[in-house]
Formats: structure tokens, C-alpha cells, sequence
């Protein structure tokens, strides 16, 4: 069972693909029925997505503090 940096890795991984194929081949906004379909919004959220994914993934790296002592 992949780990949590796997899990978000990959949830960015699928969201990029979908922003691609939405961006390669742009559809315009549309009422039907009731229902709206705002191309704009969506692309938006994917980014948001996308955005989340970074902070979270960043959080996962391993990190360190540079320090210097002075005597």
C-alpha cells in the first residue's frame, strides 16, 4: 500500500495530465438544463489541486538547519 508522499504524488501526478488535456484542447463555458459548466473554474481548481499537492509534498522532504557556531 503506497504512503502518504505516494498517494499526494500521484493525486498530482493524475491532476497535470487532466490540465494538460484540458489546456491542449480548450472548451468553452456553458448552461444546460440548469447545470453550469465553466471550463475556467475547473481548470482553476485543478491548480489549486495541484498547489496543495506541492505544500504537501514539500512538507514530506527531509530537511536540515545550517548553523555556525562563533566564539
Amino acid at each position: 500500500m503506497p504512503n502518504d508522499a505516494e498517494q499526494i504524488a500521484t493525486i498530482k501526478t493524475q491532476t497535470l495530465a487532466q490540465i494538460a488535456e484540458i489546456t491542449a484542447e480548450p472548451k468553452p463555458s456553458y448552461n444546460i438544463d440548469g447545470q453550469k459548466i465553466d471550463w475556467g473554474d475547473y481548470l482553476g481548481q485543478l491548480q489549486k489541486t495541484v498547489d496543495w499537492c506541492n505544500e504537501k509534498l514539500a512538507g514530506e522532504e527531509p530537511f536540515e538547519f545550517r548553523s555556525q557556531g562563533y566564539s
